[in-house]
C-alpha cells in the first residue's frame, strides 16, 4: 500500500519518533496518504493551509518545531498556477518533500536541502511491497497539531491525540448516519457551509444538476438561514440538513441535529453525543437547563477527544479560568453565544469574543485590523466586527475606520486597498469581500 511505502521512506529521514512533520498541501490523495503514514510512523502532523502567506507558514512551524514539511510546487486552479514551494522556502522552512504538480519537473530548482517526491519514494523502493507495522502510541499521544485563531492574532496550537479522530468518527455515524459504502460520486452525503449555499442559491448554480442521490446535508462554519436551507433541501427532494457546530480543540461537535429527531431549519437539536451544553446567564451562572434563554455557551469540562493542553499557551486559563462550577466541576468556555429556544432548540448568534466566522472560517478581528491599519499612511486605527443579518446566516464583516485627520477622509480606502488587505489569506479574500461594510468615523 502507498501509506506503507511513504512511511518506510520517512523513517529514511531519520528523524526523532514524535517529531512533528507538516503538510502545506491542498486535499487530495497525496496529502491524505501522508497524514496517514506520518501518524503510522509515530510521528506527529502539523496541519498548514495552502493558502497561507510565508509569515504565517513560519509562525506555524515555530511553534510546532517542525523538523520537515510536505509540500507541491504549484497549485493549479482554472487557468491560474499559485506557486506553494516558494512560500514555504520564503517561510524558512526545514527540509521540503516536494511535489510537482504536473509530470516530473518543477517550476524552480529545489534548495539544496530539499527532496523531490520521486527521490524520497526511491529511498524506501526495497521496502515497497512490506508491510509498515504501526508504531504503537498511548491514547495521550499527539497526532496532529492543528491552529486557531486567537483573540491576540497569534494562533492557538492545539494537539489532536490518538483519541480524538475517535471524537469525529462518532459524531459522523451517531449524528449523521455516515455509513459503509457512503461516496464522492453519486454523492450521498454532502457537507456545506452557508455561504456556499448563499452563493449558490443567488446564482442558481445548481439547476441543471441531479442531487436525488443525496441522503442528507451537514453544515457547519457559520450560521445558517432558514430561506436558503429550506431551498438546499429542494434541490435533493427535501432531505434534511444536520447542523453541526463545534472546534478545532474538541476534534468534532459539540451541538448539532439528528435523524433520529424532528428538524428545525437553521436550528440544532440536540448536544453531540457526549456533551453537556450550558448557557450562561447575566450573572455568569448557566440558566435552568430546560429553559429558554441566550448568552454566552459554556460546555461540561468531561469531553471524550477534546484538548487538554496547548503548545503556547495555557491551556486551564484559555479555557476554564474564571469559569462558573456547576455540580463540583468547572465548566468549559468556547466563545460563543448561543440561544436554547422554547421549543428545546438551538440557535448561534456569533462569537462572544473578538473572533469572528467568516465564509466558515474563524478568525480574529486583530487579524485583520492590524492589516487595515497599514493600508494607508491617513489611517489611524481600524475596528473588525462581525455583523450577523436581521434575517439570519452568515455574518458580514464590518470595518470602522478612524483617520488622523477627519477633515479629509479617503473616501475610496476600501475598493483601493481590498486586495492587498487580504492578501494573507489568498483563498479567503473573496469569502471577506461579499460582505464587507466600512465605516468611517471621525477622531
Amino acid at each position: 500500500m502507498m501509506k506503507w511505502l511513504v512511511a518506510h521512506a520517512i523513517e529514511t529521514l531519520k528523524l526523532e519518533k514524535g517529531s512533528a512533520i507538516a503538510i502545506d498541501m491542498p486535499m487530495d490523495v497525496n496529502s491524505v496518504v501522508i497524514y496517514l503514514a506520518i501518524v503510522l510512523a509515530g510521528y506527529v502532523v502539523v496541519s498548514i493551509a495552502d493558502s497561507f502567506a510565508p509569515d504565517e507558514i513560519s509562525a506555524r512551524l515555530k511553534i510546532s518545531n517542525a523538523k520537515a514539511i510536505f509540500t507541491q510546487d504549484l497549485i493549479i486552479r482554472g487557468d491560474r498556477k499559485l506557486p506553494l514551494y516558494s512560500r514555504v522556502v520564503d517561510a524558512q522552512s526545514p527540509m521540503a518533500i516536494v511535489i510537482p504538480n504536473r509530470g516530473s519537473s518543477f517550476s524552480r530548482m529545489l534548495r539544496d536541502i530539499d527532496i523531490s517526491w520521486q527521490s524520497f519514494l526511491e529511498r524506501a523502493h526495497v521496502s515497497k511491497e512490506v508491510e509498515f507495522v504501526a508504531v504503537e502510541q498511548t491514547t495521550e499521544a499527539f497526532t496532529n497539531i492543528l491552529f486557531s485563531s486567537g483573540t491576540t492574532g497569534e494562533p492557538k496550537a492545539i494537539p489532536w491525540n490518538v483519541a480524538t479522530p475517535f471524537k469525529a468518527a462518532a459524531d459522523a455515524w451517531c449524528h449523521m448516519d455516515i455509513r459503509k459504502g457512503d461516496i464522492d460520486a453519486r454523492v450521498t452525503m454532502l457537507g456545506v457551509i452557508p455561504s456556499i449555499v448563499r452563493a449558490w442559491k443567488s446564482a442558481d448554480a445548481t439547476a441543471t444538476y441531479d442531487w436525488s442521490a443525496i441522503r442528507c446535508f451537514a453544515s457547519t462554519g457559520e450560521a445558517s438561514n432558514a430561506d436558503e436551507y429550506l431551498w438546499l433541501m429542494g434541490r435533493a427532494r427535501y432531505k434534511p440538513v444536520i447542523e453541526y457546530c463545534g472546534g478545532t480543540e474538541i476534534g468534532g461537535g459539540f451541538v448539532t441535529g439528528s435523524l433520529l429527531q424532528h428538524q428545525s431549519l437553521a436550528a440544532f437539536s440536540t448536544p453531540a453525543m457526549g456533551c453537556s451544553l450550558f448557557i450562561l446567564g447575566a450573572d455568569g451562572f448557566p440558566i435552568p437547563q430546560n429553559g429558554p434563554g441566550i448568552g454566552e455557551l459554556a460546555l461540561g469540562p468531561q469531553m471524550f477527544g477534546a484538548s487538554s493542553t496547548l503548545l503556547n499557551a495555557d491551556h486551564h486559563d484559555i479555557y476554564f479560568k474564571g469559569m462558573p462550577v456547576w455540580n463540583g466541576k468547572v465548566l468549559r468556555r468556547h466563545g460563543d453565544v448561543f440561544e436554547r429556544t422554547s421549543r428545546g432548540y438551538y440557535r448561534a448568534h456569533g462569537r462572544a469574543d473578538d473572533t469572528m466566522n467568516l465564509g466558515g472560517i474563524k478568525v480574529s478581528s486583530v487579524e485583520i485590523e492590524r492589516i487595515c491599519n497599514s493600508v494607508d499612511a491617513g489611517v489611524l486605527e481600524t475596528a473588525a466586527v462581525g455583523v450577523p443579518p436581521a434575517g439570519g446566516g452568515p455574518e458580514r464583516l464590518v470595518i470602522a475606520v478612524v483617520f488622523k485627520n477627519p477633515d479629509k477622509p479617503i473616501t475610496d480606502l476600501c475598493v483601493r486597498n481590498r486586495s492587498p488587505t487580504f492578501s494573507s489569506k489568498n483563498s479567503d479574500k473573496q469569502g471577506y469581500e461579499k460582505g464587507l461594510t466600512t465605516a468611517v468615523l471621525s477622531r
